[in-house]
C-alpha cells in the first residue's frame, strides 16, 4: 500500500512539499502512433546532438531543437510551436518558440543568413559534436568508407535500401544491425535485431534505380536493394514497424524509438546506390548475385 498523504518534507521557507503519486505512462488504443512521449528524445545521427521528435499534422515528424529560444531572436518562418504533442510550423504568440534541429544541425550546410544568436548555438553544437567524436562514443553516419573499408566489409552497404510495402526505404545502419524499437519489461528498448536467426529474410537482388514522385529516372543505372517483397503482409509490416518476433507478437508493447526508415529518393540518396550486390550471402545467392552482375555489367 502507497500512503496518498501529503509529505511530512517542508521547503525552505516551512511550507509543506506535496507529495505526487507517479502516472504510468500508457499508449491510447485510438493513438496512431505507438510512441511514448518519454520516448521521443534522441540523438542526431549527423551530429549527435539530442534533439525531440515531434508528430505534424499531415506531414513526416519533426525533430526540435530540445531547448526553447527567445521569440524575438529567432526568425519567423523559424518558429515553431508544441500543442497536445503536436509541432506547428508557426509562434504561437508567447515569448519563446521552437526551431527544427535543421537549422542548427552542424551536419547540414548553414542556412543564409543566420542571426548571430543561432549562429553561436550552432558553433555550441558543432563544439559538442566534436567532443562526442572525440571520445569515441559518436560516429556520423554520413561519413563515407574507404575503399579499403568497403573491400573489408564485403561491399557491405552502411546504409542500405531496403524494399518492402510497395515503397523503398533508406536504412540507417546496415540490415543486421536494425535493432528492435519496443520497450521492455524494464523500460529500456529492445535489444534484439530485426532479423533475428529462423525469422524469414529478404533477398539481395539488384533492381532499376527508379525515380519517385514524378522524377526523371535514371537511364542504365542498377542498384543493390534488399527484397522483402516476398515476404507475407504481416513479416513486411514487422520490418516496416521495426520490431523484432517477440514485440510485433505483443502489440500491446510500446515504443521507446521511432522507426529509422527515410524514404528513398535516387536523386537525394544518390551516395547510397551501390551497383553490385553484398558479397555476405549464401552459396546459392553468391551464384545468382555474380550472375547478376554480370548481366548488369553487360547492359551497362
Amino acid at each position: 500500500m502507497h500512503s496518498t498523504s501529503a509529505s511530512t518534507r517542508r521547503r525552505w521557507d516551512g511550507t509543506r512539499h506535496p507529495a505526487y503519486r507517479h502516472r504510468g505512462l500508457k499508449v491510447a488504443p485510438t493513438s496512431t502512433s505507438r510512441l511514448l512521449r518519454t520516448g521521443q528524445s534522441g540523438r542526431c545521427t549527423t551530429c549527435g546532438n539530442l534533439i525531440e521528435w515531434y508528430d505534424r499534422t499531415g506531414h513526416r515528424p519533426v525533430a526540435l531543437h530540445p531547448n526553447e529560444l527567445p521569440t524575438n531572436v529567432i526568425p519567423p518562418a523559424c518558429r515553431w510551436h508544441v500543442s497536445s504533442g503536436t509541432a506547428y510550423p508557426a509562434g504561437d504568440g508567447t515569448a519563446w518558440c521552437r526551431i527544427p534541429h535543421t537549422l542548427l544541425c552542424p551536419g547540414h550546410d548553414a542556412p543564409d543568413p543566420l542571426t548571430p544568436h543561432l549562429a553561436e548555438l550552432r558553433r555550441r553544437l558543432a563544439l559538442q559534436t566534436r567532443r562526442l567524436i572525440d571520445a569515441g562514443v559518436f560516429t556520423s553516419t554520413t561519413a563515407e568508407p574507404t575503399p579499403a573499408e568497403s573491400r573489408a566489409a564485403g561491399c557491405r552497404p552502411a546504409r542500405p535500401v531496403v524494399q518492402l510495402l510497395y515503397g523503398r526505404y533508406l536504412a540507417i545502419r546496415p540490415v543486421e544491425d536494425i535493432q528492435c524499437v519496443a520497450q521492455t519489461r524494464a523500460h529500456h528498448r529492445c535489444t534484439h535485431p530485426v532479423l533475428t536467426p529462423g525469422a524469414p529474410a529478404g533477398v539481395w537482388t539488384l533492381m532499376p534505380a527508379t525515380a519517385m514522385r514524378g522524377q526523371l529516372a535514371l537511364p542504365g543505372t542498377g542498384m543493390a536493394v534488399y527484397d522483402l517483397t516476398h515476404l507475407p503482409y504481416a513479416e513486411q509490416l514487422r520490418w516496416r514497424t521495426q520490431h523484432c518476433p517477440a514485440h510485433a507478437a505483443t502489440p500491446v508493447a510500446a515504443d521507446l524509438a521511432r522507426a529509422d526508415w527515410e524514404l528513398f529518393d535516387p536523386l537525394l540518396h544518390h551516395q547510397h546506390i551501390h551497383p553490385r550486390l553484398p558479397l555476405t550471402a549464401t552459396s546459392g545467392q553468391k551464384q545468382r548475385c555474380e550472375q547478376s552482375n554480370s548481366s548488369w555489367a553487360g547492359e551497362g
